[in-house]
């Protein structure tokens, strides 16, 4: 749903041994500019230094091509933030950059440390100075205390501190590190791209959505747990290291898949367009509804539409259009307000609404106040009755792990029973997809998700304070 307040999770990308590094971090930060618009930078290392630029904005804001031509490197990490908590500065983007004994590093994250503001109370009690509000900080600074002489254990050892949700690129002179958590919750691809010389460089990246962009070719998901280091031999060739730092304990979460990543990307080994439109099916199966047309809110109840009007063989049309040429707007105190911003963003098509009953395809539900203000654009177009159907189980938890999800008081089906929130947002009927038919549209039977926002069922210990939780 447009502006539901969920605030997408991060991008990142790493590149290594690739020609114009800094282009191609570049362009797959493009693909990935829905993961994160309030900030962007890449770090490249030309084998004796690295070369920082980053600053708020989308991606296009940020790079110029005289700017990007001072990126000079074979090797280059990038990141696309959407902030969930701190302060919107420079300081608080991404990559963080660190000069320490044994030289330099960059890093990126995508994720949220549960344990972060622990650790970071214990190294300021030991002296530490931060610089930014952001947790991937307290990785920087485990590292750089670490007596060990070489780079890969002083990973290796901060990684083992950190609890939560992280997929870490780490950029050194001459290296490039990728690091997943042991549950896999955030997603992280490995690629291969080939040189205009035949020689073979390769990328990570969030979703494989960048991959197609910039022409490389899908080899792997980075496993749970696993660490993989990239260097170059005595030969002048990459090497790859992988290492299994813990034990796996596959937890991919689920939102992925109904709301965050492009359809057109491959997520934790599936097709996430097909996974929405499974998510319709189902939910037309468990919700059959007499109506004229089936609609959804764009952009990402789209396939979830598609998917409920075939099983269901009612017609499928584009009820509401989005302008994608509206900016952010801030959340407004008034509902007068806020039915303005639905409106500056849809638009519905009268002809196709008016004297219709009409169901409304949504991925997911949070404070209800936007979906009452478009159940409320389409009683104004026209429509006889609406039903709003959610290819999600009820939001009952906020998430720790990388997702701004407003706190549990917010959370609207965390305190209403579902006719509540139907009187609420005045519709007719109002129908969520079962956590088991979650289960059947996701075809895992033999493979676990992360759906503590669904059943509060949280993978760590978390402190459940908004001061304590600061994520990338």
């Amino acid at each position: 749903m447009v502006d539901k307040q969920w605030k997408e999770e991060c991008a990142i990308v790493g590149v290594f041994n690739c020609d114009e590094a800094a282009l191609i971090t570049y362009y797959s930060l493009f693909a990935m500019q829905h993961r994160g618009q309030e900030a962007s930078g890449i770090s490249v290392s030309n084998g004796h230094n690295i070369t920082t630029l980053k600053s708020q904005g989308l991606v296009t804001d940020v790079f110029t091509k005289a700017k990007l031509e001072k990126l000079k490197g074979l090797n280059a990490v990038g990141h696309n933030r959407y902030a969930t908590a701190g302060a919107d500065s420079n300081g608080d983007c991404q990559p963080i950059f660190a000069r320490y004994g044994l030289g330099e590093i960059s890093v990126v994250h995508n994720g949220n440390l549960t344990n972060a503001s622990k650790i970071r109370c214990d190294l300021t009690q030991k002296g530490a100075i931060f610089q930014s509000n952001l947790d991937t900080e307290v990785i920087i600074h485990l590292i750089a205390r670490s007596t060990n002489s070489f780079l890969t254990p002083r990973i290796m050892d901060a990684v083992r501190e950190i609890e939560g949700a992280f997929s870490l690129v780490f950029l050194s002179r001459s290296k490039m590190f990728v690091v997943r958590d042991r549950f896999g919750l955030r997603p992280l691809s490995l690629g291969e791209i080939f040189n205009k010389d035949g020689t073979k460089g390769y990328i990570v990246a969030s979703e494989t959505c960048a991959f197609d962009l910039v022409g490389a070719k899908f080899i792997r998901d980075i496993e749970p747990g696993e660490l993989i280091v990239f260097e170059k031999n005595n030969m002048n060739e990459t090497k790859i290291i992988s290492v299994k730092l813990f034990e796996e304990r596959q937890k991919p979460c689920v939102f992925e898949y109904i709301y965050f990543s492009r359809p057109d990307s491959v997520v934790f080994g599936k097709s996430v367009y097909m996974v929405r439109k499974n998510l319709g099916k189902q939910l037309a199966i468990e919700h059959s509804v007499e109506a004229d047309i089936v609609m959804p809110v764009p952009d990402s109840g789209l396939a979830a539409a598609i998917g409920y009007s075939k099983q269901s063989k009612i017609p499928f049309e584009l009820g509401l259009i989005r302008n994608h040429y509206v900016g952010r707007t801030f959340i407004e105190p008034t509902q007068e307000l806020r039915e303005l911003k639905v409106k500056l963003k849809l638009n519905p098509i009268r002809e196709i609404i008016e004297n219709k009953r009409v169901i409304v395809i949504d991925d997911s539900l949070v404070r209800g106040t936007t979906s009452k203000a478009i159940v409320k654009l389409l009683k104004n177009a026209g429509a006889k009755e609406i039903y709003l159907l959610i290819s999600a189980p009820p939001t009952i938890s906020p998430c720790y792990y990388g997702v701004d999800t407003p706190s549990k008081s917010e959370l609207i089906s965390a305190n209403k029973s579902i006719e509540e929130v139907r009187s609420f947002i005045n519709v007719d009927y109002l129908g969520f997809l079962s956590l088991d038919g979650l289960k059947q549209a996701l075809d895992s039977e033999h493979y676990s998700y992360c759906q503590a926002c669904f059943d509060g069922k949280y993978l760590h210990e978390v402190i459940e304070s908004s001061e304590d939780i600061k994520g990338e």
